[in-house]
């Protein structure tokens, strides 16, 4: 199938390792061209030079950019360089973010800031700075990662559940005003991903557990499938929603979580 992404220009945040990395190393592969930040200089060059490697002759990786996406004005400076080193913006895809496990009576007020700077407040902000760009592409697309949490809610994830629900908002609101500009906004939820947050979650958890027994166990008290999702399963639905292939899709919410969620 081909997707048509040659020459399209990417920003994946939070995109030097598990989700994020394997994002963008599938638009890489397609012949994006791609700018990735997350807040940690060293897992960036690694990255960098790893999708450097795997897209060979391919333009590859423009920048990697070190940016800490609840900071307005490291998000304003690396998408107006992301843009520069581009020639422009096609595709954003909001991926940073971050679990934040407890319950009710367990989370402070700093908690709560603290995830919903992360998560709802990255999106409005990367949004925001990406959109006069965005707006000078022929084919503008928004992905926004949230999670199955979002109409799912788990009070073992509270404050997570919570402001995912607000982000599934923004993505059906911001699908709504910008589509009228064609730009396309979609939201993509995963469930339970093999990602570095989930390994962080056992050893805080289960530290004397073996992940492989932590991980089904989860999986199967919640995951029809039984098993978790590799992020290159997450991967390939971004991918295709960035590409010429979904240019009539705007709005949706689409789990990519193994069937998991009791709701409609």
């Amino acid at each position: 199938m081909d997707l048509g992404l040659p020459g399209r220009r990417a920003i994946v945040t939070g995109g030097s390792k598990g989700l994020g990395q394997a994002i963008a190393a599938e638009l890489v592969a397609e012949g994006a061209v791609v700018a990735i930040c997350a807040r940690h200089a060293g897992e960036l060059a690694t990255t960098a030079a790893e999708l450097a490697r795997q897209g060979g002759d391919g333009p590859g990786v423009a920048l990697a950019h070190v940016c800490d996406v609840t900071d307005p004005d490291q998000v304003a400076e690396f998408t107006q360089t992301a843009a520069s080193a581009m020639g422009g913006i096609d595709i954003l895809v909001n991926n940073a973010g971050g679990a934040m496990p407890g319950v009710f009576g367990t989370l402070t007020d700093d908690d709560w800031h603290a995830d919903i700077e992360v998560k709802l407040f990255s999106q409005i902000r990367c949004t925001r700075a990406a959109l006069p760009r965005l707006r000078e592409s022929a084919a503008p697309r928004v992905i926004n990662i949230n999670a199955v949490y979002a109409r799912y809610p788990d009070p073992a994830f509270l404050a997570s559940s919570v402001n995912r629900a607000s982000c599934l908002s923004l993505s059906k609101a911001l699908s709504i005003e910008l589509g009228r500009e064609g730009i396309l906004v979609n939201s993509v939820n995963i469930g339970l991903v093999e990602t570095p947050q989930w390994e962080n979650i056992r050893s805080k958890r289960a530290p004397d557990t073996p992940a492989d027994e932590f991980f089904a166990r989860l999986a199967k008290a919640e995951v029809p499938l039984g098993r978790f999702g590799r992020a290159d399963e997450v991967a390939g639905l971004v991918t295709f929603l960035a590409s010429d292939r979904a240019s009539y899709i705007a709005g949706a919410s689409i789990d990519v979580a193994g069937g998991m969620g009791k709701f409609l």
